[in-house]
């Protein structure tokens, strides 16, 4: 009898998991929650020499959320960070505290892009009702074929010569001590 009792609540959780799961305003909140614990377990490596693909240095054509024209020269002299989000996504909005505390600690010394295509009234208000005080950009050009990827988030660095050295597609703890070392040892380059 308590083994019926015992199928009987897992079922009934089970049911109501999904359930909250159909209904769009109790969604996002449950998926932002999942991958959160993600991200508390998840940080990106960088890929082994061998595997680092090379940009051609080039202009990123960009524009801030008030509308100010942005030139980033990427793969010329500085490390960069690009990540492509949106306000929609459940595992964009989970890794967000996380790039926002490697903002914190690198925004002087690496080139931050969290780029986004959409509205810019939008992306504004979602980051003032978050108090978050990162560098959200629209791209003015098409992205360029090797940062190109039909899933988001994906999160790109780039070393100072234009290496990809971490690519990572969904949510991810990008303030681990790995990601940390990796960018610690990037800026120090020559």
């Amino acid at each position: 009898m308590k083994k019926q009792k015992k199928f009987t609540w897992q079922n009934v959780l089970f049911i109501v998991g999904i359930l909250l799961l159909l209904i769009p305003q109790t969604r996002t909140p449950i998926q932002v929650a999942l991958n959160k614990v993600k991200v508390a377990f998840f940080s990106p490596s960088a890929f082994a020499k061998a595997d680092q693909q090379q940009l051609k240095p080039f202009t990123y054509s960009l524009t801030s959320l008030d509308g100010v024209p942005k030139e980033v020269s990427i793969g010329t002299g500085k490390v960069t960070f690009i990540s492509y989000w949106a306000t929609w996504c459940p595992p964009c909005i989970a890794e967000l505290p996380s790039i926002e505390a490697l903002y914190k600690d690198y925004g002087d010394k690496v080139e931050f892009l969290l780029i986004t295509n959409e509205n810019p009234e939008v992306v504004a208000k979602f980051m003032a009702k978050k108090d978050h005080k990162l560098p959200a950009v629209l791209p003015a050009m098409e992205t360029p074929e090797q940062l190109f990827e039909r899933s988001i988030p994906t999160t790109y660095i780039i070393d100072k010569t234009g290496h990809i050295i971490i690519k990572e597609k969904g949510a991810s703890n990008w303030n681990s001590d790995t990601v940390r070392t990796t960018l610690d040892e990037l800026i120090t380059e020559d």
